[in-house]
């Protein structure tokens, strides 16, 4: 079994790398990473109205292909980003006021060979589909080049990563930016203030019956102090997860230690884990503990959790059988290196005829970071945050050529292009949220990003 942050950096050479990285050893959530790079085909969907979902699709169409059950689960397929702007072509919802980066609203490979790490059972495989060629013997040897040129890559003497070198932004075309305190140059979009009251709004909104909850995020940004790449080894080693992921993007790399699932598909079986709630981790054991009761007993952060969980199964409803729609976890307490969270899980199989790309037109983006009812809380963010949200609430993961799928929930996630980081961080918002008690929680969660930024 390789190394993988040695893996990493030699992958990291090759075009569109990508890591799905279960930093945090969790036996049940967190048994694979999966490494891949050089696609057969990378393709992005900028940020209006064309169908993204619809492109994807038909990129997968003609490599549609059988799930071994004796691999790990990705086995070959298209991965990468689902930005959150991606909503904007499967829902009538405005776009940001101000987009200054451009991150596009999709962004993914055709991966068609994969080194995937079982952490559980300390064994490692390259998984080879053979595509693009489909006759049988010449995507045999096609299969047998691709897993001795990825062999090659592990064994390869590399220099460092360069940075990615693409066009600086100057300040000056920056939304307005507002110093806070951290690292040298860390600004918010936000003022604590204007965050506060933003807040409020969202909190009248609830009152007048528009929303019963919606998330609202602080963009965080600083300018970029060397490798994405490097960044991300930080941050795996500072704040392990276990929906992590690298991802180079071209004009631009993500750095995720994302602890949240948005759904996966295994074999037609639907699973969405969204997380609501959160408090501040400490180094005494006794205050901790403390901490997690309270959060257990918080009848603010359980109503939070369950109008998520209640809005996942009327999404999960639109492409499952409905008997089978069920809440198997409903406000566990899961804890993390800085934060523990209150966390649901909500199952279902699919109807016959359904796809993982149906379930996606179906739910995405996640509750979990939009809110409830989900379109008028996205249409509420957009007028309340200053900035888009780029690859921020969107997803990372793959749809197999097998059908099977696994994507993350963008938290926790530092964007980096064009000479800058950004890391926006936010919550859900109710009608008993207090605005300084919400404010403060963006920051709780902002601790193991800034810790990687020192």
């Amino acid at each position: 079994m390789p190394d993988l942050e040695a893996a990493l950096v030699r992958f990291a050479r090759q075009p569109h790398s990508l890591l799905l990285d279960s930093a945090l050893r969790d036996p049940t959530l967190g048994r694979y990473s999966f490494l891949t790079a050089d696609p057969l085909e990378f393709f992005t969907v900028s940020a209006d109205r064309s169908d993204g979902l619809a492109l994807l699709d038909s990129k997968l169409r003609p490599y549609r292909g059988e799930h071994r059950p004796d691999l790990p689960p990705f086995q070959g397929g298209a991965a990468g980003l689902l930005s959150y702007d991606l909503a904007r072509s499967l829902e009538r919802v405005p776009p940001a006021r101000i987009d200054e980066f451009g991150i596009p609203a999709l962004a993914m490979g055709l991966y068609d060979t994969v080194l995937a790490i079982d952490h559980l059972a300390h064994r490692a495989w390259i998984v080879s589909q053979g595509y693009p060629e489909t006759e049988p013997s010449r995507r045999a040897r096609r299969a047998r080049e691709r897993i001795a040129q990825f062999q090659a890559w592990l064994g390869e003497e590399v220099p460092p990563v360069l940075p990615a070198a693409n066009l600086p932004l100057s300040p000056e075309h920056l939304a307005s930016q507002f110093p806070v305190s951290g690292p040298a140059g860390l600004t918010s979009n936000f003022a604590p203030a204007d965050y506060l009251h933003a807040v409020q709004r969202a909190i009248d909104y609830i009152h007048a019956g528009d929303v019963f909850q919606v998330n609202l995020a602080q963009r965080l940004l600083v300018p970029a102090g060397g490798s994405a790449l490097d960044l991300y080894l930080r941050l795996r080693q500072c704040n392990p997860a276990t929906f992590a992921a690298w991802f180079d993007g071209g004009a631009f790399q993500l750095a995720s230690a994302s602890p949240e699932r948005f759904v996966s598909v295994q074999a037609g079986h639907v699973e969405a884990r969204p997380i609501k709630g959160t408090r501040r981790r400490t180094s005494w054991v006794e205050a901790d503990m403390f901490a997690g009761g309270d959060l257990l007993a918080s009848e603010k952060d359980r109503a939070e959790n369950v109008m998520i969980v209640d809005l996942l199964r009327n999404d999960l409803s639109r492409v499952c059988v409905a008997a089978s729609v069920r809440v198997t976890q409903l406000c566990g307490l899961e804890s993390y290196q800085f934060v523990q969270h209150l966390v649901s899980a909500v199952v279902g199989e699919l109807r016959p005829g359904q796809s993982a790309i149906d379930l996606l037109r179906g739910a995405f983006p996640g509750g979990s970071i939009t809110g409830a009812p989900k379109v008028r809380a996205m249409e509420i963010i957009a007028e309340l945050e200053p900035t888009a949200r780029g690859p921020y609430c969107g997803s990372i993961g793959y749809v197999g050529f097998d059908g099977w799928l696994d994507l993350s929930i963008l938290i926790r996630t530092i964007t980096a292009s064009r000479g800058w980081w950004q890391f926006p961080v936010g919550g859900g918002i109710v009608a008993q949220s207090v605005p300084r008690q919400e404010y403060e929680e963006t920051w709780h969660k902002a601790a193991g990003l800034l810790r990687a930024l020192r």
